[in-house]
């Protein structure tokens, strides 16, 4: 079969690296891919927000699969110009991305829900967000966590521990504008204590597998010092996550 990777990071260089140790890939692409993916696949050229873009090259090389990684064109909906079309894609729709896209949208789903998760509350407007944060200083010195609503490259959370840390990153989301459209809404939630886990699964709406638990790093320096980044790396499996947590 022939199979289309779209992104340039690490994450679709894991994933090229494994698919072609398939027996069932015949021929692998990569859009637009980079240098250490260029070695065991063909790089094509393209942008991942070109969504009809992508999805015809894919409907005019015949790919029989095409997985996407980066979280911008998933959240802008090239799942649904690919099943548009009739070409198989591995990946959200831009409705169950939102989770992704949304920190406000997602708070909200796991909270109709049901599903355990810090306390927070949402603000637009910067007074109002920093006078919340005064008040929680004043009741506690527990580090405050704030967000940007939207995507950030993994850079828009701020897990401040002063009061003056979590009033600048108010500054930056809401009146420097750091993050664009991303930031016209921010969370301010509880600081949750331990070790992080992610725990992905497979769905398809009625089914789920779990993938591997895996542990990622996302501070910038040693010792878990300095601002958040999309990930400096991980490791799998995750001893934290004892078999009781699992189930």
């Amino acid at each position: 079969m022939k199979v289309l990777v779209v992104g340039s990071g690490g994450r679709e260089h894991a994933l090229a690296w494994k698919l072609a140790k398939s027996d069932k890939v015949k021929k692998l692409y990569a859009l637009p891919g980079n240098a250490g993916i260029g070695e065991i696949a063909e790089r094509v050229e393209g942008d991942v927000m070109d969504l009809a873009g992508v999805a015809k090259f894919a409907e005019t090389e015949g790919i029989d699969l095409t997985i996407v990684g980066p979280e911008s064109p998933l959240i802008a909906g090239i799942v649904d110009e690919f099943e548009k079309r009739h070409l198989n894609v591995f990946g959200p729709n831009k409705e169950a991305a939102r989770m992704e896209g949304s920190k406000v949208f997602a708070k909200r789903l796991m909270l109709d829900a049901g599903v355990p998760t810090a306390a927070c509350e949402v603000f637009d407007d910067a007074d109002r967000a920093s006078a919340y944060i005064e008040s929680i200083a004043a009741k506690s010195d527990a580090p405050i966590v704030v967000k940007a609503d939207g995507e950030a490259a993994g850079k828009g959370v701020f897990v401040s521990k002063t009061k003056a840390e979590a009033l600048r990153a108010v500054d930056l989301i809401l009146n420097q504008k750091a993050f664009g459209a991303s930031g016209d809404r921010l969370v301010i939630e509880d600081f949750l204590d331990g070790p992080e886990a992610t725990l992905m699964c497979f769905a398809d709406g009625e089914t789920f597998v779990p993938m591997t638990p895996a542990q990622d790093y996302k501070r910038a320096c040693d010792n878990d010092e300095g601002p958040n980044t999309g990930g400096m790396g991980c490791y799998s499996p995750v001893p934290a996550l004892t078999p009781d947590l699992y189930d």
